[in-house]
């Protein structure tokens, strides 16, 4: 919650009820009302860019070999630091490695259900991830939720911090699309809550994470997120999530609608997933 939201809950002229008080019932600290968290500088806006269009490229690269690519860029640049700027973006290296994605303590955990599953029909599979979008003195955070069999975006949200009330309402716009049989998830604290969890059960999902952020295993994902950064988000100059809003929804519509897919035999996710398909084109 940012200091204006805090600020709007809290009525500093309410007759009834003292700000310390009202503070207290919503379990907000009274320091956080004044609080205004300082945007990041040009400079780390600039090497945030730069690290995540690396990511894009190489997925397969980690902090090590991102801080080499960084210096032939000319951006003098330590290990330590391109390693806490990745967290910030939420990317890790796709092959497995130690505690690459940390999960809430406390959070059920469940087993990843897909390997060597065959993916032969919609709603089977869903998947969702959180990726990075830059905007002018700053970024926020993009989710959507993905049908594996079409490629077809169900929903998306954007935020400006990692908490995880963006990933929650993405999930239930999906869900009044249809419900899938397994959804798919990295072991992220915003995908093991148990509101999120607890509503895919509740619709009778069996739910399913692969422990390793973005990796192979949420490769439709990935992919997903390599075509929305350079067919629209490295093409644009964002001056705020406004226009990411304004920029990002007409893309993912042209994503469905009209971008044929070469491995859905140049078909669009939209005509594959409502069954509107044409004779396969090769």
């Amino acid at each position: 919650m940012t200091g204006e939201e805090k600020r709007a809950l809290v009525e500093p002229d309410h007759a009834a009820i003292s700000q310390r008080r009202q503070c207290a019932l919503l379990g907000v600290a009274r320091s956080g009302l004044y609080y205004t968290p300082a945007a990041p500088s040009a400079d780390t806006v600039a090497l945030l860019d730069a690290i995540d269009q690396i990511y894009t490229d190489y997925p397969f690269f980690g902090s090590r070999r991102i801080t080499y690519w960084l210096g032939t860029l000319g951006y003098h640049v330590n290990r330590k630091r391109v390693r806490r700027l990745m967290a910030v973006l939420g990317l890790a290296a796709i092959y497995p490695g130690p505690r690459t994605t940390i999960p809430q303590p406390g959070h059920q955990i469940y087993p990843y259900l897909l390997r060597g599953m065959a993916i032969t029909a919609v709603n089977q599979v869903w998947s969702t991830d959180i990726t990075y979008i830059r905007v002018r003195g700053g970024f926020v955070y993009l989710t959507a939720v993905i049908d594996w069999y079409s490629r077809f975006v169900l929903s998306w949200e954007l935020s400006n911090t990692l908490e995880g009330a963006f990933c929650q309402s993405a999930l239930e716009r999906a869900l009044r699309v249809a419900t899938p049989q397994i959804f798919n998830t990295d072991q992220g604290a915003q995908y093991t809550s148990t509101d999120f969890t607890g509503r895919l059960l509740d619709a009778g999902v069996r739910i399913s994470m692969d422990g390793r952020g973005r990796a192979l295993n949420n490769i439709f994902v990935e992919r997903l997120w390599r075509s929305v950064k350079y067919e629209e988000v490295y093409l644009k100059d964002y001056q705020s999530m406004g226009d990411a809003v304004a920029g990002i929804g007409p893309y993912f519509r042209f994503y469905n609608d009209l971008r044929p897919h070469q491995s859905l035999g140049n078909q669009t996710p939209s005509a594959v997933y409502w069954g509107r398909t044409t004779d396969i084109v090769t």
